[in-house]
Parts: C-alpha cells; structure tokens; sequence
C-alpha cells in the first residue's frame, strides 16, 4: 500500500511565490533543465595541473563569464545542452583542479587553517579523506524539497554546544563510511534514480568535503539538483567554486550578532563572513530557502537582526524559520552555564518571530 507522508510537498509547487523563487531548481528537478554541474562539463577550459594558482583563478574567472552566458541561454530556450560540445578540458575539470590545490593549504571555510589536510587534520578534525555518515530519502525537509536525497556529511567547522547531530558533526568526527568520489557518485546517482528531488549535502557540515564533493561530479551524468544546505562559513575563494553548480541554497543564519556566534558556535566574524556569503549566493542568483532557528531568548539578538537583514538583502529568498530548538549536547550537560537557552522556544516567542517577519514582508509561509 502507498502511503502520501507528505502531501504538502506537492500542493506546495503550485504555490506562486515558490514557483517564482525556486524556478530553476523545480525545472531542474523535473529534468526540464539540466543541473548546473552538467553545463560546467560543456564549458571549455584552457589550463595545465603544474600551473600556479592564481593562474588557474584567472582562467577560472574566464570560465565562469562563458558559463553565465550559456547558462542565461539555457534558461530562456535559446540553447539546448545537446547542441553543445563536450571539450577535452571543462570548467568542472579546473574547479576540480583548483580544490585539490587548496586542499594543500586548505581555506576551503573562514577558519583558514592553512593546514595541508593532505597529510594532517585542520580545525574540522579532517585531512584528505571523507566520512558519510548515512545517506538517505529525508521525508523531513522543508516542503518544496522532499523526499530529498540527504547525504550527512561527518564532522564540523563549528562547535555548537547544541548541535542536535552533535554524533557525527563533533564526538565522531571519522564515522561512518570513508567515501572516495567515486563511492559518493554512485550514491548520488542511486539516490535520484529512486526518485529524490535533489542531492542533499550537509552534515555535520559539507565544506570541509568541498573536494570530494566536487570531484564527484566528474563521475556523475544523472540530472539531478544540487542543494548545498550549510552554515555558510566557508570563504569567498569555495563560494566562487560553488555558484556554477550549486542549483538551490539551503543556507543557515543562525545569529545576529558576533558575540552570540562565538559563545555558542566557537566562530569568530560570523555576521560579517555569513551576511556576506548569503548576500553573493542571493545575487548570483541562486534560488534560495534560508533557514533560521529561532532560539529561546534570543528573538532580540538573533532572530530580529537576521530577518532585519534578509528583508534588505536577500528579499527574494523564502525563508524557514523553525522552531525546532531543544537543549542538546553541551547545554543539557551544563545547563547552568547555557541557562538562556536551556529550554524549548515558547509559542509567545515564535508567533513574535513570524509577526515580525510579516512586518518585514518576508516570505516564509510556504517552507515554515
């Protein structure tokens, strides 16, 4: 007997608003587009691996303006992918060329640790190799998205006292299965073939696997939508990588401020380095759902700053703001010291957080 889990995910892409804001992505997923990752292979590039880096930067600023054209004409019918040819050397291939050579003093997140993760770990507890630690058809996703094909990366760039995948992002850092992009190919492929919307990296976090990720793509002609659903504390140098295959941002804000970021995620700069990635994401563009988890006794801090700044910076984004916080890991070991958010979000303070937003003219209904 078939049971419909999630009716929502049906009706929801009838709904104008979404239609509108995530058009790329749903013509992708109903294979009326092809994935940006299958474009990029269609794209010429001119390089040599002995090159030195900032060469390759430079060709792949060339790349990157032939892609936004083709990928323009693509959009409005005017090119179809069959009438392009398949050249030796491909922009995916020099994306694959420039991750690897960052890996060798990785600056793949905001942290910079410049650690050649080749032969040592870096802040994320990761050198070259990646651990998955399930992959599966996620029925729990935000509306628009499921069944999403999630692969959950293991370990993390932050360290948030609470995480609630705190397992794999932070005490089990290697769990798991260690994937080669071949392996991670495969289970995206296997993935879309048994019908998800779109391939789902997060974790932990997906930016510390930037090359696996990657690299994987080489070994992938199935079309399928990307979906890159972080904490966006990644540099501008793995933004570049990511805008021409990335086909829809699942991106975190979790804080207004730099002082809550820094006692509760151990990062330093966070609206600085967060606003500015979602804000390059927003006009590349990229469609986009935002999520935002609102956190108890935070609303004037957090919640209020954040959407503040997405109605005036990224107003085409929809936007999940979830109340789904629950003391996990280090707050219900020390409650005392994380009392401000030692217990669950009140319905007084989400139904404050949704009234702001309407004030704000955010679009959040449809994925909230």
């Amino acid at each position: 007997m078939h049971i419909l889990l999630r009716p929502d995910s049906i009706t929801v892409l009838e709904d104008y608003e979404v239609k509108e804001r995530l058009k790329w992505y749903i013509d992708v997923m109903r294979n009326k587009k092809p994935a940006k990752y299958i474009i990029c292979k269609k794209i010429p590039s001119e390089f040599e691996s002995g090159e030195n880096l900032d060469d390759l930067w430079i060709e792949h600023e060339r790349n990157s303006k032939e892609f936004k054209k083709i990928y323009e004409e693509i959009k409005s019918g005017k090119v179809k992918l069959d009438e392009l040819s398949t050249p030796k050397k491909s922009f995916l291939d020099l994306k694959i060329e420039i991750v690897n050579r960052m890996l060798s003093e990785c600056t793949f997140c905001e942290r910079k640790c410049r650690v050649d993760r080749r032969s040592k770990a870096g802040f994320c507890r990761l050198d070259s190799n990646t651990y998955v630690s399930s992959w599966f058809h996620h029925w729990g996703e935000e509306a628009p998205l499921v069944p999403s094909g999630t692969i959950f990366f293991s370990s993390c760039n932050f360290r948030c006292v609470f995480c609630q995948n705190y397992d794999i992002s932070q005490i089990h850092p290697h769990g798991g299965l260690k994937v080669s992009e071949k392996t991670l190919a495969k289970i995206s492929t296997t993935l879309r073939n048994e019908g998800v919307r779109n391939i789902n990296y997060v974790g932990g976090e997906p930016t510390p696997n930037l090359h696996t990720i990657v690299g994987s793509l080489k070994y992938m002609d199935i079309n399928v939508p990307l979906l890159w659903n972080s904490n966006m504390y990644c540099s501008e140098e793995t933004m570049k990588i990511l805008l021409e295959i990335i086909d829809i941002g699942l991106p975190d804000f979790k804080y207004g401020n730099n002082e809550c970021a820094k006692r509760l995620s151990l990062v330093e700069n966070y609206f600085e380095v967060v606003s500015r990635n979602h804000k390059i994401m927003h006009d590349y563009p990229i469609d986009m759902i935002i999520r935002h988890l609102v956190m108890p006794n935070h609303l004037e801090c957090c919640t209020k700053n954040v959407l503040k700044w997405i109605s005036e910076n990224t107003p085409r984004a929809l936007v999940n703001i979830m109340e789904q916080y629950r003391p996990e890991y280090l707050v219900e070991k020390y409650p005392d010291k994380y009392s401000d958010i030692n217990r669950r979000v009140t319905w007084n303070e989400m139904n404050e957080a949704y009234e702001y937003a309407e004030k704000l003219g955010i679009c959040y209904k449809p994925v909230s």
